[in-house]
């Protein structure tokens, strides 16, 4: 619903709403914009090219916008988008931030805050990091179907890279269960001993997983009680970033 009077407001509604619907009824109900004020604004969009006849009484999303969106994504960084949330993470939390996205079968670093600590996690922007015993590619696996976390297995393999890594294909999907109700992952030593991480997924425009976002410690540092109070930042961090990269937002699709 717009604010009474905002002829922008009611605009970019109806704009957003011919993604879905389809006629001026339905517009009008979505938006809660008036049946004539939606027509009059879709003859505009229309002779804007952001709309279009779909040849049967209602509007489709015109080409102008695939152009417009072209163009912005041509330019989109992710981790420029990612970079606000990830230091404010950084700042409440304390601990090295991280920010991976998916590329293949594994993921990559785009961007790293190194936390206050008298240490440094071994991560750097660039490196590559496993899927299967990671918290941001345990968090990336739980986004996708199951058949497809069975292929990366097989492409990839489940090497054990500590006593604690989760090694057949089994067992990870009854994990991925797990992370995929409560929202974040936990890498509880699994890729490297004394290292704790938790992740969360960052989808993208789509609604499909790009990465991750974490937080690192070593494990006697960030114990279970501190995991469970930093969880939802990183959950909420992680969801900044999917809306700045124009993920759907659940709420409103509901």
């Amino acid at each position: 619903m717009v604010r009474e009077g905002s002829s922008i407001d009611k605009a970019l509604a109806v704009l957003e709403a011919i993604a879905e619907h389809h006629r001026v009824t339905d517009i009008a109900a979505a938006t809660g914009v008036s049946k004539s004020t939606v027509h009059r604004i879709l003859q505009s969009l229309v002779e804007w090219g952001f709309a279009r006849s779909d040849g049967s009484g209602g509007y489709e999303p015109g080409p102008r916008i695939l152009t417009l969106a072209g163009r912005v994504m041509n330019r989109f960084d992710p981790a420029r988008q990612a970079s606000g949330a990830l230091r404010a993470l950084h700042e409440r939390t304390g601990y090295t931030a991280h920010f991976a996205v998916r590329s293949g079968d594994e993921a990559v670093y785009v961007d790293k805050l190194e936390g206050r600590r008298p240490y440094q996690m071994p991560s750097r922007i660039g490196m590559s990091l496993p899927l299967h015993c990671t918290a941001i590619g345990k968090a990336v696996l739980s986004q996708l179907p199951e058949e497809e976390v069975r292929e990366i297995c097989a492409r990839a393999g489940l090497p054990g890279r500590t006593p604690n890594t989760l090694v057949t294909e089994e067992d990870l999907l009854a994990h991925l269960a797990v992370v995929r109700a409560r929202g974040y992952a936990l890498d509880d030593e699994e890729n490297l001993p004394g290292v704790l991480c938790v992740g969360a997924p960052v989808l993208d425009h789509t609604g499909r997983v790009l990465g991750g976002i974490s937080i690192s410690a070593l494990a006697m540092d960030l114990g279970r009680e501190e995991i469970q109070r930093l969880a939802p930042e990183v959950v909420s961090a992680a969801r900044e970033v999917s809306q700045a990269l124009g993920a759907p937002d659940p709420l409103r699709a509901r």
